[in-house]
């Protein structure tokens, strides 16, 4: 069984799935869907459209350097069938699986922190520009110009209101 890539997109093609293009030069080309060959009819860039791996690599969003990569273009070449090996392999899949994984969870924390960094640092920065504008709780309490004055006000219940039932 073969699985392909989608040229557009980057996206896995399973057997039966997808739509192959042929060009005169002999070029094969394979979607993934019709979204995929559209776009390629209409001569767009993957790397310019959002949603594609492409454009998420060239924009650093998704790891585009590691070593588990390798072992994927590895497993879709064709060898001869020893029971052994496929076991092995197997095994392997699974620890490179997790290992990826991992390095894919650290990579998205990463960019997640520098945004954090960045917010924290305009926040501070705001701060510094209109510390003026934010007094101190402990000035406030001294300072009885800043506070408003408490105004106590009676309130008196009438006997007609008190004696009616309620209305239901």
């Amino acid at each position: 069984m073969r699985l392909e890539k989608c040229w557009f997109c980057s996206s896995t093609i399973y057997p039966g799935h997808g739509i192959q293009f042929v060009r005169n030069d002999a070029k094969i080309f394979c979607f993934c869907r019709s979204k995929c060959h559209k776009n390629f009819k209409m001569k767009r860039n993957p790397r310019k459209v959002k949603w594609t791996k492409a454009y998420r690599r060239l924009h650093g969003k998704d790891m585009t350097q590691d070593s588990t990569f390798e072992f994927e273009r590895k497993r879709n070449r064709p060898e001869r069938y020893d029971r052994n090996l496929a076991e092995n392999t197997l095994k392997a899949i699974k620890k490179i699986d997790k290992i990826s994984s991992d390095r894919q969870k650290h990579h998205i924390s990463s960019r997640l922190n520098t945004g954090k960094v960045k917010k924290r640092k305009e926040a501070i920065n705001e701060l510094s520009q209109s510390i003026h504008m934010i007094k101190a709780p402990s000035v406030i309490k001294e300072d009885s110009s800043l506070t408003l004055p408490k105004i106590k006000v009676k309130v008196s219940q009438t006997l007609a209101e008190e004696n009616q039932p309620m209305e239901e």
